[in-house]
């Protein structure tokens, strides 16, 4: 206990510039399960003058070691809130699991890779100024977060089929396109080889002037500073690049878009829409 109460106050004694409230509750934590040898080195100087200084110490020790591999992973790949084939037949089972597993991991050990060293930034604040950081930050930072918001707003068909925008959404929805249809009509427009090439994605965001359709090449998106007229809020996201629907579509895009509409959570969506409207913000994302 008296190890326990020290260690609480270790901000006051030993700041490091690295540490927050989780890293100390871990280093607290392991203090106290540690081995036995860890515990006798850290009780058996309790009669000297210096001993408090020494627990300090080592309490400072293990909590930067536990910072460190913090800082390196600083961000993860988010389990899916479905299983693999929860999209089918919309989505294959396989795209999913090579998609999630293998494409997401990727950026995310990038990302990790390019901030390594650096302070913790949340995924969501890495994206405003993601040009000027550089590729690493630009293509896996925008990666990362691109996933992260693109697993969350679908659900398995059955459920999908279930939800609806909310009466805000499809009012601004309604505004902005025409209808509901026209919107789709728009996004699938957008969404197509000829109007984004290559690889990209497609994007429904709240502007300064209402909903917008857009598009972004490679893994950029409208949060970042310089990539649309002026940085937007995505409420609505699709992943155009080949590996999100070649194994069952092959080169067919426009059916993979078409069919990607069985799979919109509208409800997510309109969270997301309200968020961005009362926020002013960018979605959060896990991971």
């Amino acid at each position: 206990l008296r190890t326990f109460e020290i260690l609480g106050n270790l901000y006051h004694h030993f700041p490091l510039p690295n540490i927050n409230k989780t890293t100390m509750k871990l280093a607290i934590s392991a203090a106290l399960v540690g081995s036995a040898s860890a515990w006798s080195t850290l009780t058996m100087k309790a009669q000297t003058p210096n001993s408090r200084r020494d627990i300090l110490q080592k309490g400072a020790a293990i909590a930067t070691t536990i910072a460190a591999p913090a800082a390196a992973n600083a961000y993860a790949v988010p389990d899916l809130l479905y299983p693999f084939e929860a999209l089918e037949p919309y989505i294959d089972a396989p795209t999913m699991k090579i998609h999630h597993d293998k494409h997401h991991a990727t950026y995310v050990a990038n990302i990790n890779k390019a901030t390594e060293g650096k302070d913790e930034v949340d995924i969501l604040d890495l994206q405003l100024n993601a040009l000027e950081a550089g590729p690493g930050v630009r293509n896996s930072g925008g990666g990362h977060y691109n996933h992260a918001f693109f697993w969350d707003e679908m659900s398995p068909p059955d459920e999908a089929k279930k939800t609806k925008p909310s009466a805000e959404l499809e009012a601004a929805i309604d505004k902005a396109f025409g209808s509901f249809d026209d919107m789709k009509a728009k996004f699938e427009a957008q969404a197509a080889p000829g109007a984004v090439f290559g690889s990209g994605w497609v994007w429904v965001c709240s502007s300064s002037d209402g909903l917008k359709i857009v598009g972004t090449p490679n893994q950029d998106n409208p949060l970042m500073k310089g990539v649309t007229d002026e940085v937007m809020y995505p409420i609505l996201g699709l992943d155009v690049w080949e590996h999100a629907y070649y194994l069952k579509y092959q080169n067919r895009r426009p059916e993979y878009v078409s069919n990607w509409w069985n799979v919109v959570n509208w409800d997510k969506v309109s969270e997301n829409y309200a968020y961005v409207t009362e926020k002013k913000a960018g979605v959060p994302v896990r991971g």
